[in-house]
């Protein structure tokens, strides 16, 4: 701290001597009741705080309490024993799944890969259909067919997962299948994208295409519901900035350019953070339950290979140690992204 005198003391030329500084004075008695001030806060809007007591205990029990279980990455795993009082083995996991060489180690990193280019193409494809949606939501003057369009797009993100896989399996199902081909299958022979063959040995079976398949139901899910924050930070930029724009010539293409995209850049930057530490959580359920042992060099992820081992094979070190790594690669992506927006445009999460 660079103090100076002056900050506690001032000349009173009159009376040829130093006194307080009243604006330390009052920094120093604002220091000293720093905690009456608190709880006088605390008290006074004790309602608002009653409700974040929900929230915290959520986090305590479900986040910070089964952080204790992480040391079961360095411990030989035993059903019996709690995780304190088992054999520490060290990296001895780590080293299985990075350079183990074999089987164990070929689908971890089989998996790893996966998981990020499910991410990627989501992060490509998926990120910027929100932004679209809003931008689309916020030329549609009439607010009845608005509201009707936003409803329609949101619907998808209140159906459980079972329900968003179970609509996919049967519109991309193949011939074999009780009730014939899929709709979209029908339609992609129809429009000769796919051969008959793999239409009627139904897209889900098919490797190449089961990346594509999690994509474009991840945007029918998701796409109207995550839209609502852009829209939000759309609606909230001033009238006045639009007149101006209107008065110089500008059309709505460059009202959006000029306009909209720079005034809601920075929700677009926290967001865009936010999707970049979720690049390699990919969720296991709908994976889950839509792959299969034919698509399993494209589909296997992390969680899902944590889930076969940890589970079905009661490998739950490995599991463990698998799902920790994949976490810790994870913060790390928050922390470059942030750092680099931070820089780049002066907008961050933290």
């Amino acid at each position: 701290m660079n103090s100076k005198a002056a900050d506690y003391l001032i000349y009173d030329e009159e009376a040829k001597v130093y006194k307080e500084n009243p604006e330390q004075v009052v920094r120093d008695d604002v220091e000293k009741h720093y905690w009456l001030h608190v709880g006088r806060t605390i008290i006074k809007d004790w309602r608002l705080y009653l409700m974040l007591l929900p929230m915290l205990l959520v986090f305590l029990f479900w986040r910070y309490f089964p952080m204790y279980e992480l040391l079961g990455c360095f411990k030989r795993y035993d059903e019996i024993l709690p995780v304190s009082e088992r054999l520490f083995t060290g990296f001895s996991y780590f080293k299985q799944l990075l350079v183990g060489g074999d089987k164990l180690s070929l689908e971890f990193w089989r998996a790893l890969r996966n998981t990020f280019l499910l991410s990627f193409y989501g992060l490509c494809f998926g990120f910027p259909m929100p932004i679209i949606l809003a931008l689309f939501f916020n030329e549609v003057r009439s607010d009845v067919t608005r509201s009707v369009f936003q409803v329609m797009t949101y619907l998808p993100k209140f159906m459980s997962t079972v329900v968003m896989t179970s609509l996919t399996i049967m519109l991309v199902k193949g011939a074999s299948s009780m009730n014939g081909m899929g709709v979209v299958s029908q339609a992609l022979v129809s429009l000769g994208l796919i051969s008959n063959d793999v239409g009627a040995a139904g897209l889900l079976n098919q490797p190449g295409l089961f990346r594509a398949i999690y994509q474009i139901t991840g945007i029918w899910e998701g796409a109207g519901y995550d839209s609502i924050v852009f829209f939000a930070a759309i609606i909230a930029i001033s009238p006045t900035s639009y007149e101006a724009a209107q008065i110089d010539g500008a059309g709505k293409m460059a009202q959006m350019k000029y306009v909209v995209l720079p005034s809601i850049l920075s929700t677009v930057v926290i967001m865009l953070i936010t999707r970049i530490g979720h690049l390699l959580s990919v969720g296991y359920e709908k994976v889950l339950l839509l792959y299969n042992l034919n698509t399993y060099v494209t589909a296997d992820v992390v969680s899902t290979f944590a889930q076969r081992y940890g589970i079905l094979s009661n490998n739950k070190g490995i599991a463990s140690a698998a799902e920790m790594m994949n976490n810790l690669i994870g913060m790390l992506l928050v922390i470059g992204a942030n750092t680099i927006a931070r820089k780049a445009s002066n907008t961050s999460l933290y």
